[in-house]
């Protein structure tokens, strides 16, 4: 590594909900704080077009203007934010870590709050990155209500997948599970409770093959992958659940990872590492939400904060 440019109190890699909460804890606690994003701040809260079941928020705020907000809050309690940067190399062992970015510039810190998020597994065909946000989507709470009566896929055979694809039928008017094996890897239980379900039909050994429409989503093309034959299905809107990737392949090996690649942490959000902790999606957890995320980014940077003060 180069030679340290600036040393913070705390440093927190990522600029999503959770790293933004840390910041404005960390912030108000008169800590000296840098907030290291790589892409835009907001993470996967830009992606949602309208945000309804965020506490307190205006109707139907934007992912990205949430995401402001919360920037601009942080930034007020003093944090400094780089993002639209690369980490090139980091440290996390020792009493104070290390962060290089872009090759160029080295940042310490006695604490470090890993917020880095995660990326729902996408199905990689043609069509899809052009409609994430306005017809593809990865979260049946944040835009479930966006398809009132309108007919819908949901792709995948897992939990998720079944126990999304009932929940999406308060608003849908049909619900159609497209699942590339003849079985589910779901429970029992969660098979029986869709297969129950009268909203909802299902289309197995079959694989999406690219997502249609021109201005809009119209349809998808699949294909039988037992006969390899093609058909065309008309929809309103895809739902995909078919895994969740954490973003911690940059991270260094001796962060204690789950089977998954999630960060492990206790309630604390403490790490395996000491003064390291981790919030929001790249950790261990079951939900995943908007305010999930706060509560992880808060917990995270009141600990970090006792950290540093003992």
């Amino acid at each position: 590594m180069n030679k340290i440019t600036d040393t913070y109190d705390v440093i927190v890699l990522g600029g999503g909900p959770a790293g933004l909460t840390a910041g404005i804890y960390l912030g108000r606690a008169k800590l000296k704080t840098l907030i290291i994003n790589e892409g835009s701040i907001g993470g996967q809260m830009v992606l949602t077009h309208a945000i309804a079941n965020y506490p307190g928020a205006k109707v139907d705020i934007s992912g990205r203007d949430l995401s402001l907000d919360m920037k601009a809050q942080a930034k007020t309690f003093g944090c400094k934010i780089e993002s639209n940067v690369e980490v090139t190399s980091m440290d996390l062992s020792g009493e104070l870590k290390q962060i290089e970015i872009d090759d160029d510039e080295v940042f310490a810190a006695k604490a470090v709050i890993v917020a880095t998020g995660g990326t729902p597994r996408s199905m990689g065909v043609p069509g899809e990155t052009k409609f994430k946000g306005s017809g593809v989507s990865y979260c049946a709470t944040c835009d479930g209500d966006f398809f009132e009566g309108k007919e819908i896929i949901v792709v995948g055979g897992g939990n998720s997948a079944l126990e999304e694809a009932v929940s999406l039928t308060q608003y849908a008017s049909k619900v159609t599970v497209i699942h590339q094996f003849d079985h589910f890897q779901a429970t029992e239980h969660a098979v029986k409770i869709a297969r129950e379900n009268e909203k909802i039909a299902f289309i197995m050994e079959s694989e999406i093959q690219a997502v249609l429409g021109d201005q809009t989503l119209t349809g998808v093309e699949l294909m039988n992958m037992k006969t390899n034959q093609r058909s065309i299905v008309s929809t309103d809107g895809i739902f995909v659940f078919i895994g969740y990737v954490a973003n911690t392949v940059a991270l260094p090996g001796s962060l204690a990872l789950n089977s998954r690649n999630e960060i492990v942490t206790d309630a604390a959000m403490m790490t395996n590492l000491d003064g390291v902790f981790a919030a929001g999606d790249v950790r261990e957890k079951r939900y995943r939400q908007i305010t999930t995320a706060v509560s992880d980014g808060t917990i995270a940077a009141l600990s970090a904060i006792d950290f540093i003060q003992s």
